[in-house]
């Protein structure tokens, strides 16, 4: 039964889109889903990070922030790697953290 089954496996022809073509549709194949990938993954995540980038960029003092973790607050300082973040009333409630850890940022009038 096993040998029927290989014997029928064998015997059939390569169908398909592109199956006539060899290793030149295998090739077209990967190629295709090459292209696929770029535009529906890596396009989209290196335009999402040029925004990040360029709104961490224009980020000034007295800016109204919201972080990953969903705390609102107020750029106090700005370095090249970190932040000042005030949070609340409180004046003493000042925590320096990353400006990765910055999610939006609502521009001071």
């Amino acid at each position: 039964m096993f040998n029927l089954l290989l014997d029928a496996a064998a015997n059939t022809s390569g169908g398909g889109l592109l199956g006539g073509f060899g290793i030149w549709g295998t090739v077209a194949y990967i190629a295709i889903f090459g292209v696929f990938i770029y535009f529906v993954i890596v396009r989209p995540q290196k335009k999402e990070q040029k925004k990040i980038q360029s709104m961490l960029s224009n980020m000034e003092v007295g800016d109204a922030v919201v972080t990953t973790s969903g705390f609102y607050g107020v750029l106090i300082d700005i370095t090249d790697e970190d932040v000042i973040v005030e949070f609340g009333n409180n004046k003493n409630c000042r925590i320096p953290m990353k400006k990765s850890a910055i999610a939006q940022i609502e521009k001071a009038e």
